[in-house]
């Protein structure tokens, strides 16, 4: 009823449909943690910090890392979707994103053993239970993410399935406060991506060793999700392309999950690398990762968007044009400049629609 969508030859600004939604153009803004929430409420932050995107012609904003569990944040301060009260501020959010016309979701997540952390400007390392972290953080076996990281309690079967109907209730939450997509969260090192790898998940039972069993859980929570999310609506996965490490995740692992992800029913992927272990080398440069999105598209014909260091129109321009992704999300450079979109159709060329209070500022 809703073929992939898999494209080659459009340009940044051409719209891409993904089930019945259509993005007005190929500028997703990325997940980025604003670690300014109290009780993973949104707040007046989140409503400027969101709207602007919109405002400046993204075709999709996504909320940060949004907890759908508290234990599963990242900090005491993420955003979160584990309870009914938080739909409210992002119904208003996502109101006015809509009605600029760009597409409105959140990325769901769960942090695995990398939550209970300070934020970046506090010096991003655990946090004591009296300072406002929590105990015990989980993961797939009881391996820390670093020295001084606490020591994950390895999930049993109970737990798994508090994690999977975590994400199915906040797919629930999202749909009333009137998103048109979510996105599952497993990379980064984060708990579906921590089942994935082998450098952590060191279990013996269905959800370890093969990479049949690796990918089971992040396969049942895009399928709860898909479960209670509206059929004509896109689900999104961010996985990652590789652990940048030769005895962790591949990029072939990557373009078979995204294949098998696709049959489960998900519709856009989010190709991301790294975080599963401190200190690995990284090749980071301009579009560092695109290569991670252009493999996995072409072997698994998915529908795939690229990030990582996007900076310029004509590098995001040359990406779609080339076949190399579908789309792109930008993070650093939409912080730069909330207006990245506009900018980026005039240097291109490209029309556009501007919000009519700033129509004066367009030539």
């Amino acid at each position: 009823m809703f073929p992939r969508t898999i494209s080659f030859g459009m340009s940044l600004f051409a719209p891409l449909p993904l089930r019945s939604v259509t993005l007005r153009n190929r500028i997703g803004v990325s997940p980025m943690c604003q670690y300014s929430s109290v009780d993973g409420f949104a707040n007046d932050w989140h409503v400027v910090h969101l709207g602007q995107f919109a405002v400046g012609g993204a075709g999709l904003v996504l909320t940060e890392a949004t907890a759908v569990v508290p234990e599963g944040r990242i900090s005491p301060h993420d955003l979160g979707l584990w309870k009914d009260e938080h739909v409210e501020m992002l119904l208003r959010i996502g109101r006015f994103v809509r009605a600029q016309g760009a597409v409105w979701g959140s990325q769901l997540a769960h942090a695995g053993r990398k939550a209970s952390t300070a934020r970046p400007w506090e010096g991003g390392g655990p946090v004591e239970v009296s300072a406002g972290g929590w105990t015990p953080v989980v993961g797939p076996s009881a391996l820390p993410f670093d020295t001084g990281f606490q020591t994950p309690d390895a999930l049993d079967d109970a737990g798994i399935a508090r994690v999977i109907g975590g994400f199915r209730d906040a797919a629930k939450r999202a749909i009333a406060a009137e998103m048109q997509i979510v996105e599952v969260h497993a990379a980064h090192g984060y708990l579906l991506h921590e089942f994935m790898s082998p450098l952590s998940n060191k279990r013996t039972d269905r959800y370890g060793g093969s990479f049949e069993n690796r990918v089971r859980l992040v396969r049942e929570v895009v399928a709860a999700v898909r479960s209670v999310w509206p059929e004509n609506l896109p689900v999104s996965v961010r996985i990652t392309g590789t652990d940048w490490h030769p005895d962790g995740w591949t990029p072939e692992e990557a373009a078979s999950l995204a294949g098998v992800l696709a049959e489960d029913g998900a519709d856009l992927f989010d190709i991301s690398s790294g975080g599963i272990l401190p200190r690995l080398p990284i090749p980071l440069g301009p579009g560092y990762q695109v290569h991670l999105a252009e493999q996995v598209k072409r072997h698994a014909r998915v529908t795939t968007a690229s990030v990582g260091l996007i900076t310029t129109p004509q590098q995001a321009d040359t990406i779609i044009r080339s076949g190399q992704a579908d789309m792109v999300f930008i993070a650093r450079e939409l912080l730069r400049d909330p207006h990245f979109p506009l900018r980026a159709a005039r240097d291109l060329k490209q029309e556009i629609g501007w919000p009519k209070q700033y129509e004066r500022a367009r030539y």
